[in-house]
């Protein structure tokens, strides 16, 4: 999710104070992902800092507009026609912990698989009966919620649909088969010594 472009997003519609863009960044996400103002403030200096909005004056009951410039808006026109990239560098805590699992001497990986399956199954359950809580249910910010649960749905059946996958993968193999013991063989490379702790280190020459 990016605050940054999203922020930007909004502020291209006109000029805004930092909780006006906090209550605009809900409506547009269904509150899925609730940001708190120092966040936000943080993001509005960094985005002046790079040149892509501006601050004004001070109304008169102390709000800061502010408003986006030339290059911030070509930065949002940027960012909507680009597609999203999802690199292999992310981090998919659940893959790893299975991977990892796997590979361990006496863990009952079919026991990890099945309480992750439970815990999975609950929360499809509970997103397929979310029910929109705000007044207008065929408004935009219905639709918004809509489509942001609709995300987390497919997400989570997708979840169930890799754990039954992999739990059929395993099965293929005898478990000693995936057992890892520690490598007796050291790396050949580690991280390399700064020069100054390796000097405070070594003996004093008498």
């Amino acid at each position: 999710m990016s605050v940054r472009q999203s922020l930007l997003a909004i502020l291209d519609q006109g000029p805004c104070y930092g909780y006006q863009l906090r209550h605009e960044f809900d409506r547009r996400t269904g509150s899925t992902w609730p940001l708190n103002v120092g966040q936000i403030y943080n993001t509005l200096e960094r985005l002046e800092r790079d040149g892509l909005v501006q601050r004004g004056d001070a109304d008169e009951q102390g709000h800061i507009y502010w408003q986006i410039t030339e290059d911030g808006s070509a930065e949002v026109a940027q960012w909507l026609s680009s597609p999203v990239v999802r690199t292999q560098a992310t981090r998919d805590e659940l893959a790893i912990k299975l991977a990892v699992a796997a590979t361990l001497p006496g863990v009952d990986v079919t026991a990890v698989i099945q309480a992750q399956r439970t815990a999975s199954l609950r929360q499809l359950q509970a997103l397929q009966r979310a029910k929109y809580a705000g007044g207008d249910a065929d408004g935009p910010e219905e639709l918004s919620w809509a489509l942001v649960v609709d995300s987390m749905i497919f997400a989570a059946e997708a979840e169930v649909r890799w754990l039954d996958h992999t739990e059929q993968r395993l099965a293929l193999h005898p478990r000693h088969a995936m057992t890892l013991e520690l490598a007796t063989e050291r790396p050949k490379r580690g991280r390399p010594a700064k020069a100054g702790a390796a000097l405070a280190d070594a003996e004093p020459t008498p």
